[in-house]
């Protein structure tokens, strides 16, 4: 049976355990013949350093074949709406391109980030489920208004890091960026650490920066599910108060979706949520970690990123692992 990776919501924590567990035996042993004769349509919409290395050089160790796209650049324009008089920018429309490369290709990755106009559109996530429904090979996130490659190499590196992540005290903190940005990563924050077993805490500057209401409901589910707690704070000493883990992301608050120069002056009034040495010191001697790219002294602080306790660095390293696990086990 055909299974995408488009969000760990359609994944058990068992089988996520299995991927992470197989990603383990690959970092040990990267260079396997688990993909030979198979190909991969990676579908950049958007920039990528981390996300495209990874995937073609852990492609490669698997004895398989990258190709990558750049819509609107290296290949033709995409249509995503139906029944359209396209007589505008777009060359063809994603049913014939989702149809020729499954032609093609073993798989599809895409990478497309919301286009900040409307929540009310981008948080259907129609750029990948488009692919999805025409697309006759598995279909794989490589970060849309979710970003489940990093989710799983974030678990990773903080399993590797404790072990076991039952009860642990994990916070998701924003943090200033002079550019309101997508919430993927923390929307991913949220499902991994709470399917997990950890007991979640949000910092938020205010209300109008929640999440959208799905990831507060599946955090609030998952922890219920396994006996831990969720909640969401506004006090920055209380929040940081004997935690165990800091995860630390920017994003734009969805009460001024769409409205880049509104949500940047908002993003201003907030700039101490900046990771620094002082909040770190209030923590039960916490690890602290990013996706990447992250602004030095803007986000988080030289002395922050420069400590032992950083995982950044490791977190990134283990996104070829966890990728080139999903891969073997989808295909």
């Amino acid at each position: 049976m055909m299974r995408n990776f488009i969000t760990t919501r359609d994944w058990s924590r068992s089988e996520l355990q299995d991927i992470l567990d197989y990603a383990l035996t690959l970092k040990a042993q990267p260079f396997q013949p688990l993909l030979k004769n198979k190909s991969i349509a990676m579908l950049f919409f958007n920039p990528s350093l981390r996300t495209k290395t990874s995937f073609e050089i852990g492609i490669s160790e698997l004895s398989g074949t990258a190709v990558i796209l750049q819509p609107g650049k290296d290949a033709w324009s995409i249509e995503f709406k139906d029944k359209q008089v396209m007589d505008g920018e777009p060359e063809e429309h994603v049913k014939e391109v989702a149809e020729v490369l499954s032609s093609y290709c073993d798989c599809i990755a895409i990478r497309a980030f919301p286009k900040f106009i409307d929540w009310e559109l981008d948080r259907t996530d129609h750029v990948i489920k488009s692919f999805a429904k025409y697309s006759s090979v598995p279909v794989v996130n490589m970060e849309t208004i979710e970003h489940p490659c990093q989710e799983l190499a974030h678990l990773l590196t903080l399993q590797e890091h404790f072990g076991t992540l039952e009860g642990k005290e994990y916070l998701l903190t924003w943090t200033y960026h002079p550019k309101p940005l997508n919430t993927a990563v923390a929307n991913s924050s949220l499902l991994i650490a709470s399917k997990f077993g950890m007991n979640v805490t949000l910092l938020c500057p205010s209300e109008s920066y929640h999440l959208d209401k799905r990831y507060l409901d599946a955090a609030n589910e998952n922890c219920s599910n396994e006996s831990a707690s969720f909640n969401i704070s506004y006090d920055i000493a209380e929040a940081y108060a004997g935690k165990q883990i800091v995860y630390a992301k920017s994003w734009g608050s969805l009460e001024n979706y769409g409205d880049a120069s509104k949500q940047s002056k908002q993003n201003n009034q907030y700039k101490n949520f900046i990771v620094d040495e002082q909040k770190m010191g209030l923590t039960n001697s916490a690890v602290f970690s990013h996706c990447l790219p992250l602004r030095r002294n803007v986000k988080a602080t030289d002395g922050v990123m420069d400590s032992d306790y950083c995982l950044a660095v490791a977190e990134a390293a283990n996104r070829k692992h966890v990728q080139k696990s999903i891969l073997s086990k989808i295909l």
